[in-house]
């Protein structure tokens, strides 16, 4: 299939075909069979079957595993700044849509599952935070930026700056430098914002805060903990700027303890329990030493939270994770008396549902208890879920009874 534009052309295996017609946008270097000579990275290739039958069309990267990631398969399409401006409008009516008045604090762009490969875009009130890992689309950010500003100043919104988190060890394999800082000239003197979520105000520190600065993905997961956590003896691990503990208090918990391995960490929570009037206890500690340290010390609590970094990054450690979240689950579980709650989450794609539950499963039977399961939840809706991309499909949250 001849097409009238004229982008380099790339030809790729039956198997990767057959990926690409699934709905995965990702071609890795091994399933190319046919490319041309040389190729500017961030280049707009197209993409052929072994048929010459047009599949799609994408950013290349001349460094990274991922070859091509595709952006459409609209022969016609021109692929300029207009079709970007395009994607970003799509992405903010979703928004607009599911979030409702919660856009103020919301993921505005969610990569892949928003159709601009390598692009996270989290908006803090009247600041954006922009994280870019493809070349591509680094290439774009100038337009695909310009139109969310204007597409939410037509909306009557205020933004007033734009701040780089690209610090992440992908851009090197990309081959793009590593920095932070604000984009343009146009931005406030501090870094430092504040948003309100669930009625709770937080204060975000955008350029020193982990990610993007605040956690947006756990959104309505913190709500579901305030409404079982009245009367409760709470204890929330790994609490960060005290999200979950905070939402726990304002649900009527008896006594909430936040633990937290870093010491700024605690800095943050205490300072938003502060603004919103919350009492809570702080502990410091890593959480694999605070929870066996509790259960010898025959300490018990009714409801106990469980939301660790991402404990693996990459298969090849995916044994190593799941004995740590092993670990925890049970430590927690045992804590825990007939009745008690328990919210727990894995925030890595690469720890798949399947084999969480498993795990949890597990875990209950070394603690020797049973486990009723109450809601199985994942991210808000501003950080879509794309079933063919199971990559988009990183945050699991459950709650359980212990039996």
């Amino acid at each position: 299939m001849k097409l009238e534009r004229d982008f380099p052309s790339f030809t790729v295996t039956k198997k990767q075909e057959t990926n690409i017609k699934n709905g995965h946008p990702w071609i890795y270097e091994d399933e190319i069979t046919d490319a041309p000579e040389e190729v500017d990275n961030g280049t707009i290739v197209d993409v052929f079957g072994k048929k010459q039958n047009y599949l799609g069309t994408g950013f290349y990267s001349a460094h990274s595993k991922i070859r091509i990631r595709l952006l459409g398969n609209n022969a016609n399409e021109k692929y300029d700044d207009a079709f970007f401006a395009r994607k970003v409008k799509y992405a903010l009516d979703y928004r607009r849509t599911v979030m409702g008045e919660d856009i103020d604090a919301c993921r505005l762009i969610h990569g892949e599952a928003d159709g601009l490969p390598g692009l996270t875009v989290d908006r803090y009130h009247n600041l954006l935070v922009a994280e870019v890992e493809a070349f591509g689309t680094d290439l774009h950010k100038e337009c695909i930026y310009q139109a969310l500003l204007d597409d939410l100043q037509a909306m009557g919104e205020t933004i007033e700056g734009i701040y780089e988190r690209n610090e992440g060890e992908l851009r090197k394999k990309e081959g793009l430098s590593q920095y932070k800082g604000w984009y343009g000239e146009k931005h406030p003197s501090s870094c430092i914002t504040n948003i309100v979520e669930n009625g709770i105000q937080y204060e975000v520190d955008v350029e020193n805060g982990q990610k993007t600065g605040f956690f947006l993905d756990q959104k309505y997961n913190r709500v579901a903990i305030r409404r079982i956590a009245k009367d409760k003896t709470v204890l929330d691990c790994c609490t960060h700027t005290g999200s979950f503990a905070m939402n726990a208090a304002m649900g009527g918990a008896k006594s909430v303890t936040a633990m937290d391995i870093s010491e700024s960490a605690l800095e943050m929570a205490a300072k938003n329990a502060e603004i919103n009037h919350l009492h809570l206890d702080f502990k410091q500690g890593d959480i694999f030493e605070i929870l066996a340290r509790f259960r010898q010390e025959h300490a018990f609590f009714d409801l106990i939270i469980l939301d660790p970094p991402a404990f693996t990054k990459s298969r090849k450690t995916f044994y190593n994770a799941r004995k740590g979240y092993l670990e925890i689950n049970t430590e927690a579980m045992q804590l825990l008396p007939r009745g008690g709650y328990l919210a727990t989450a894995s925030c890595s794609h690469f720890m798949p549902k399947e084999e969480f539950e498993k795990m949890l499963l597990e875990a209950a039977k070394k603690a020797g208890v049973q486990i009723r399961l109450i809601e199985r939840r994942g991210a808000a809706p501003d950080h879509p879920v794309i079933p063919a991309i199971e990559e988009t499909e990183y945050l699991k949250f459950y709650l359980l009874q212990i039996q």
